[in-house]
């Protein structure tokens, strides 16, 4: 039995074909998208027809690979990139552009949300979370106040993987999981907050689709593609979710003291939770998860954007770039960086940018300040991982997936700063493995032939001990230094209004 998982991410969509029995993957093929050019600053835009084409490509690639093995799939599941707003009229054809969770231009309606119930405090108690301006609830009251034609023409909202899905089936759904990144539900009891919605609008409950438990399946693949893609018998479409949670099977994230850190566009330290905690200070976001529990997240909204400027500015490659930052030792010469270039989610600075701090002789060259970005990167992070903990979260080892995963430098950096045992995975790739597994899981129950996700994560998830970092001694009390450094200089350019 076969399963495709497919990752609609942020730059580049990945398929995976997934042989359930052994747990080996056949193939996996990637294809890039980009941003939509020439918006404003703070505006961060995709066609959902970029989505479609890079899936179909990398779909058309791996069965290219597997050849008759093709007939064996009986599944796919969709992860997406969280947060996206996707608007469509009445015949499912996209009114405008779909905002994006890096998109920082909707911070007035964002900080509106939240002041009109009272403050942070009535949000998260309304919802578990308090309203960022990357989720889709600001986005939403952005469009009715600036573009109100698009908003009264829009006759459904989907998130990302839903569209994708709509591509696949024609239904139009949308699962716990990915809908709890909205800002638009009562998270701990997974149903819209019907305050919020009337305030952004008296009609809103009316645009959006059906609410669903993440394991019900969509629907079956269309006879169309079906034909076009050489597949036999019927093909079931499971639910999908957002790339965090599916992310979360993909790393053997589903249980208590897991813990994934996932470096890509953007940077997110994850844990299960078998019960919803919220986040008194709102730094945490409390999702539902893909398996009917829940997820805690941590987010920064500046990882791979700051990698990508660092290749282009010094001509690098990543292996480049990854031996340049090894031949500097911890602290960079006392070179800090603030990693804020597209404003940041935690902490909550949607108007900030990036800041390199303590400029020297010494220090002013590329090997110096790439260690610093990635420094500053990780340190970011470091912060999330701080909260989870004192949420209750007691991670024993943090798997890593995501691009970035793939550094020896970076893993043991994070180990360093994190002050716990880092891990990658064989498969790199968690989101689009968590989507096979989730296809394949889904696929078992319906058929009556049920079997237990754990039993599933066991033969697919594989841990690549030869990537095992442990934290050092010696450099874990630089960091500790480091971050707080950092911390410091936020609080003070902010509170300056430099930031």
């Amino acid at each position: 039995m076969l399963s495709i998982g497919i990752d609609s991410g942020t730059t580049s969509t990945r398929a995976l074909v997934l042989d359930v029995e052994s747990g080996k993957v056949l193939h996996l093929a990637r294809q890039p998208h980009a941003f939509l050019e020439h918006l404003p600053h703070g505006h961060v835009e995709q066609s959902p027809a970029t989505w479609v084409e890079a899936a179909e490509k990398a779909i058309a690639e791996c069965l290219v690979q597997i050849g008759d093995g093709k007939k064996a799939i009986t599944s796919i599941a969709v992860s997406g990139q969280q947060h996206g707003l996707v608007i469509l009229d009445e015949r499912n054809r996209p009114l405008r552009a779909a905002k994006l969770w890096c998109d920082t231009s909707t911070a007035e309606e964002a900080d509106e949300l939240n002041t009109v119930f009272a403050n942070t405090d009535e949000m998260i108690a309304r919802t578990g979370n308090v309203i960022v301006p990357g989720y889709t609830a600001p986005k939403l009251l952005w469009l009715k106040r600036h573009e109100p034609d698009n908003f009264s023409r829009t006759k459904t909202i989907l998130l990302p993987h839903d569209y994708v899905n709509l591509w696949l089936t024609g239904e139009r759904l949308m699962e716990h999981g990915d809908a709890s990144g909205t800002g638009l539900m009562n998270v701990a009891e997974r149903k819209w907050c019907e305050p919020l919605l009337n305030y952004i609008d008296k009609e809103l409950a009316e645009k959006l689709p059906v609410l669903h438990s993440s394991l019900q399946p969509v629907g079956l693949l269309r006879d169309a593609l079906r034909k076009q893609w050489g597949l036999t018998g019927e093909v079931l479409v499971a639910a999908g979710s957002g790339d965090n949670m599916l992310g979360a099977i993909g790393t053997g994230n589903i249980e208590k003291g897991a813990m994934t850190v996932s470096l890509g566009s953007s940077g997110t330290i994850y844990s299960f939770s078998d019960k919803p905690r919220s986040d008194t200070k709102g730094e945490i976001a409390l999702f539902c998860d893909a398996t009917d529990h829940w997820l805690l997240l941590a987010c920064t909204m500046n990882l791979g954007v700051a990698i990508e400027r660092l290749q282009r500015l010094f001509s690098w490659d990543i292996a480049a770039l990854e031996a340049n930052v090894a031949t500097i030792a911890p602290g960079a010469a006392g070179l800090l960086f603030l990693p804020y270039l597209q404003g940041e989610r935690m902490p909550n600075l949607p108007n900030a940018s990036g800041v390199l701090h303590g400029l020297t002789g010494e220090n002013m060259d590329p090997p110096h300040i790439a260690r610093a970005v990635v420094e500053g990167l990780t340190m970011g992070l470091g912060y999330g991982i701080k909260r989870l903990i004192d949420l209750g979260i007691e991670p024993t080892e943090l798997r890593l997936t995501g691009g970035g995963s793939k550094s020896a430098v970076w893993r043991k950096l994070i180990a360093d700063v994190f002050g716990i045992p880092v891990t990658g995975l064989k498969v790199a790739d968690g989101a689009a493995l968590g989507a096979a597994i989730q296809a394949a899981w889904t696929y078992c129950h319906v058929k009556g032939k049920p079997i237990s996700l754990e039993e599933l994560v066991r033969a697919c998830v594989k841990v690549d001990r030869k990537t095992r970092a442990e934290p050092r001694k010696e450099n874990q009390a630089i960091y500790r230094e480091l971050r707080a450094r950092q911390a410091d200089l936020t609080r003070k350019l902010t509170s300056a209004g430099y930031l």
